[in-house]
């Protein structure tokens, strides 16, 4: 098995401490990693003059993922975040933040299992404020269209991947109607290419009361960056705090993984820092690198290719269902069904509980799944062919499609999944 080489940021304060045990646990478990240290934060500026190296950023663009430790930046002397400049230089554009009870972590709260998927690059956070006069600021919050699409389809596509039958969208567009109603639209029209999960729609106010009134009901939370913000450290709280849960930032070419909690330098030195906030989000970044193994492999390394693979790798786990199906019909044990998928890319760790989200029922709209897998299977073939590549196994996938047009579902589905298995094998 070859090793992904990852970007470690140890931070401050306790990050050295909290990075470094995880560090530990990886290499002891055997994780297929090669670490790269690189520097970000108050230890930045004493080597390098700059909170955020241009070497660090260089590193994490070479390797595409990162695990990084709490960073301080300093306040009032001209530094822009650490996590800040990351996002926006790396166009980090989802902040995925899970949220779930933990076994031994009580709190008000049973069943909390949700994921809150937030904007990251603009909103009000895009730091655009002027003052109009004495005693009048201004600071403009900024939504395009391409950002909240992007966003929507990461939400949709997370939710798909993951067997989460519900994405619900926090806005305020009663009042902010340009602004949020852009953002409400793009998620309903994304909606359309995947119809087998629900869209709620919920006015952010109403929609914090319900989280605390009852978080068990939420699956995927999607919103923009300042509800975003506030939102998943309300979610963080419902479970025991900001150090009991994981955080990604993940672009189209790029993730970073990190502690979400701060640095906390009173605690640094003195062995009592928990690292289990960093290590849950190393076990995110172990997810993310066996979930898509086929982006660093011989297929294609351009940037379309990779979306077009993406998106092709959430379609056909939409057919896991239609597959089980089959499986089941032919007398063939659940678990055996599992342990054939396992070893292969689209073999997710939450599987077992996609799975049984199968077996209640979940994602059984056949007609659908024909028409998205057709269509992605067709981008999928489109951009491998404009980026000049070939193997045997994009003949038979092109093949397959051919013969399925108005043909059978279940083979289109079963045989295009044992196809692109077999080329990431």
């Amino acid at each position: 098995m070859n090793n992904h080489e990852v970007v470690l940021i140890p931070g401050d304060g306790i990050g050295p401490e909290v990075s470094g045990a995880v560090r530990e646990v990886l290499d002891a478990a055997g994780a297929p990693v090669t670490w790269q240290e690189e520097l970000a934060g108050l230890h930045a500026i004493e080597a390098h003059g700059d909170v955020l190296p241009a070497r660090t950023l260089e590193a994490v663009r070479r390797a595409g993922v990162a695990l990084k430790g709490p960073c301080t930046t300093p306040v009032g002397e001209g530094f822009t975040s650490v996590n800040v400049q990351l996002r926006r230089t790396l166009s980090l554009y989802a902040a995925i933040r899970p949220v779930r009870n933990l076994p031994g972590v009580p709190t008000r709260y049973e069943n909390v299992d949700l994921v809150v998927v937030r904007e990251n690059t603009e909103g009000l956070y895009s730091g655009v404020e002027n003052e109009i006069t004495d005693g009048v600021v201004t600071s403009l919050k900024v939504a395009t269209e391409g950002a909240c699409r992007r966003i929507a389809r990461a939400a949709f596509a997370y939710a798909r991947r993951r067997g989460r039958p519900r994405v619900t969208v926090f806005h305020k567009a009663n009042i902010m109607k340009l602004s949020d109603g852009l953002f409400l639209r793009c998620a309903r029209e994304v909606h359309r290419d995947f119809a087998e999960i629900e869209l709620e729609e919920l006015i952010i106010d109403a929609g914090c009361m319900k989280l605390v009134q009852d978080p068990s009901r939420f699956e995927v939370l999607l919103m923009e960056n300042l509800y975003g913000d506030v939102v998943s450290d309300l979610c963080a709280g419902l479970v025991g705090g900001l150090g009991v849960v994981p955080g990604a930032n993940i672009g189209d070419d790029m993730a970073v993984f990190e502690a979400v909690h701060g640095s906390a330098p009173d605690l640094a030195g003195q062995g009592r820092a928990n690292p289990l906030a960093l290590l849950m989000s190393a076990v995110m970044m172990l997810n993310h690198l066996a979930e898509t193994p086929l982006l660093v492999g011989p297929i294609g390394s351009g940037a379309a290719t990779k979306l077009a693979l993406n998106q092709l790798i959430a379609s056909l786990t939409h057919a896991f269902s239609l597959s089980l199906r089959l499986v089941q019909q032919a007398g063939v044990p659940v678990e055996t069904f599992k342990a054939i998928l396992r070893p292969s890319a689209l073999y997710a760790p939450t599987f077992d509980k996609k799975l049984q989200r199968m077996l209640d029922g979940h994602y059984a709209d056949p007609n659908f799944s024909t028409a998205l897998l057709r269509k992605d299977l067709r981008l999928f073939l489109e951009e491998a062919t404009a980026a000049g590549l070939q193997s045997s196994g994009l003949n038979g996938l092109d093949a397959l499609l051919q013969e399925a047009e108005g043909g059978d579902l279940d083979s289109l589905d079963y045989c295009a999944l044992h196809e692109l298995t077999r080329l990431q094998a």
